[in-house]
């Protein structure tokens, strides 16, 4: 029978802590580095795609992911006909929506607090009341309730999940446990903790997964370590094996009297950790080098070119780039702010008639972005930019 104490323990203790404080510290250190651009236009443009990126990511792991260009399109509603395609589009589109969403709601919230047991089953019910009646089934064509606390047991690999009825006070203590830790070291540590625990917990017959890496995901925000920049989905995906078999290295139960003092292995509990505070740290320090201004105006530059040198019919004409004249004033829009479609005309530096046909490619293209046909000319990243403006960010996007 599984007691409360079963998942103990949930924190490691001080003696084995020194190197989790370690890399925490240094997660701390290196995500301040992303201050610096995280207000630029650049990297709120960047947002948007690293969002649909983490969508990718999270349904790869669950074997659910359709192409990042048909994740494009249905950001614009363009649905595949075939219905298993459609499905996985609609669970990219649930997620972006729900990270878009709570990165402004919870983002502002003191990290503790989303460590309510109540968040968790909000999480589970938001997103999959994104999808329609037809799409809430498991693979096993078992129904998925928004939000419902599992009532039949399961078995998850070699982990025999808790009795149903045993959910609910097992969500309360992994509540309290992590609700009370402040220092920010020991938070992420803690952040770290809560999502195996969670997973141990399995409280829905489907979704734990995606709800606990959105969790984590959402909780390194409030901690003020993301801006939005970046998301421990990507690394877990890409080292999804290791993902896996840390998770269930966790599970084991205690071997001897130098493992902890809980049901657990603390072992097991603190190489999941490591793990996770590794990805962290590599997802981080790809951004500050994805993000860093260095090399970017040359990036730019060549994109410019290799779309002077092919063009595309935007209605009866041909597009019309000329990279040169155009360079410096995408580089303005791209690093400081938006322009009005004088100031953008007098960056170009050409006649008015070749000044409206290259903002008109720009725009047709989605380099620039504009909410309305007179106003403000912001930097756009559509997804067909990104092989060259940030090559290997997301290498399916390169394959495609």
């Amino acid at each position: 029978m599984t007691t409360t104490a079963s998942f103990e323990p949930l924190f490691p203790e001080d003696r084995v802590l020194e190197p989790l404080l370690e890399r925490a510290a240094e997660l701390v250190s290196s995500s301040q580095k992303l201050f610096a651009v995280q207000e630029t236009p650049l990297a709120q443009a960047l947002t948007p795609q690293l969002r649909a990126m983490n969508s990718y990511y999270t349904n790869k792991i669950e074997g659910q992911h359709t192409t990042p260009a048909k994740i494009e399109a249905a950001l614009k509603r363009d649905y595949s006909a075939d219905v298993a395609e459609r499905k996985k589009q609609y669970l990219a589109i649930a997620h972006i929506k729900m990270e878009c969403e709570l990165e402004q709601t919870w983002g502002v919230l003191p990290v503790t607090a989303l460590f309510e047991p109540a968040r968790i089953s909000s999480l589970h019910e938001q997103f999959f009341s994104y999808l329609s009646p037809d799409d809430r089934f498991t693979s096993e064509g078992e129904p998925i309730v928004p939000g419902e606390i599992r009532t039949v047991d399961v078995t998850v690999g070699r982990h025999h999940a808790p009795e149903p009825e045993m959910i609910q006070p097992l969500l309360d203590a992994w509540a309290t446990r992590y609700a009370r830790i402040k220092p920010k070291e020991y938070q992420l540590i803690g952040i770290a903790c809560s999502h195996h625990r969670l997973a141990w917990i399995h409280p829905f017959v489907d979704g734990n997964g995606r709800v606990a890496r959105l969790h984590s995901h959402l909780a390194l925000h409030a901690a003020g370590l993301t801006q939005g920049l970046w998301s421990p989905l990507r690394g877990l995906a890409r080292e999804h094996e290791r993902y896996y078999a840390t998770l269930s290295a966790a599970d084991q139960r205690r071997r001897n009297d130098l493992d902890g003092r809980g049901n657990l292995s603390q072992e097991g509990l603190v190489q999941f950790c490591t793990f996770f505070l590794d990805c962290c740290l590599d997802q981080v320090n790809f951004m500050v080098r994805v993000t860093a201004f260095e090399g970017f105006a040359d990036r730019l530059r060549d994109l410019l070119r290799y779309l002077d040198s092919n063009p595309w019919t935007i209605g009866s004409e041909k597009s019309v780039i000329k990279p040169e004249e155009a360079a410096l004033a995408m580089e303005f829009v791209a690093l400081r702010r938006a322009v009005s479609r004088a100031e953008f005309v007098q960056m170009l530096g050409v006649s008015e008639v070749a000044a409206r046909r290259i903002t008109r490619s720009l725009l047709d293209f989605g380099l620039l972005h504009s909410s309305s046909h007179r106003g403000e000319l912001s930097l756009g990243l559509p997804l067909k930019s990104l092989r060259l403006l940030f090559p290997r960010l997301w290498p399916e996007v390169d394959q495609e």
